[in-house]
């Protein structure tokens, strides 16, 4: 097996100990698939991230695309790679608003399951900033706070028989979720651009929240190396789409 010293050592921190099955049954693929995404990809000059943002988008791509067995063997990587399980959470809470309850149930109660494995005690420290009174105000403040002063009355515009939907947008999506603690907005905008590009589907979403990524400090180049680091996990075409959005955001 011609696996490169540094795959193995990046396996090895991922996942101590543990030999995959992969390498009786399928040695040439696991060659290929391991050297291109725990070596390539990691050192390819320039599209580098530090370790937990580079857990943080997988594990927000993998909840995009539905990924829950590889959701599974990568949770206990992140936090050898020093995620927390705050963090590991909140990821798995803020993609309800981008996937829905149905397919982000499973991965819910992977995470719980694995963190009651490893002894942690649930629930975790509450992270919520919000109140059942606040939260749409609250919310609005963190539209205006990532895309501007343009979202200061998103929430009563639009006809009236759908504008209750934008007033969701303000007190679910954003006061529910981007005002809770644990992840910061750079982070949280960064987790919903890998949810969207890996549903797929989101490309008007996707170039929206490329614009508010680039907006609050995850510029182009940081969009280009979180594609790359998370393309082995989505595939060409996905992250290729993501490309063209953040191009078209950028206004290339």
């Amino acid at each position: 097996m011609a696996i490169t010293e540094f795959s193995r050592a990046y396996h090895e921190k991922m996942f101590p100990g543990y030999v995959s099955d992969f390498l009786r049954t399928d040695p040439e693929f696991i060659e290929r698939f391991d050297n291109f995404a725990f070596d390539e990809v990691i050192n390819q000059e320039g599209q580098g991230l530090d370790d937990k943002t580079r857990f943080i988008a997988i594990l927000a791509t993998l909840i995009g695309c539905q990924g829950i067995d590889e959701f599974r063997a990568k949770v206990p990587a992140a936090m050898n790679f020093g995620m927390t399980p705050i963090e590991i959470k909140e990821i798995t809470y803020q993609a309800v608003a981008y996937l829905g309850i149905g397919r982000v149930m499973p991965f819910l109660k992977a995470v719980n399951s694995i963190l009651e494995e490893k002894g942690i005690s649930l629930p975790l420290e509450g992270q919520a900033m919000t109140t059942t009174e606040n939260r749409r105000e609250m919310g609005t403040q963190a539209q205006v706070d990532i895309f501007g002063e343009g979202m200061k009355d998103f929430w009563r515009s639009g006809p009236e028989e759908s504008r209750h939907i934008n007033y969701w947008l303000a007190d679910n999506c954003f006061g529910d979720y981007y005002t809770r603690t644990g992840l910061s907005y750079s982070q949280r905008e960064m987790i919903t651009f890998c949810f969207l590009s890996a549903q797929g589907g989101c490309e008007p979403q996707l170039t929206a929240h490329a614009a508010a990524n680039m907006k609050i400090g995850n510029d182009k180049a940081f969009l280009i190396r979180v594609i790359s680091q998370c393309l082995p996990y989505i595939g060409y075409p996905r992250s290729l789409n993501a490309l063209a959005c953040v191009n078209k955001a950028a206004g290339n």
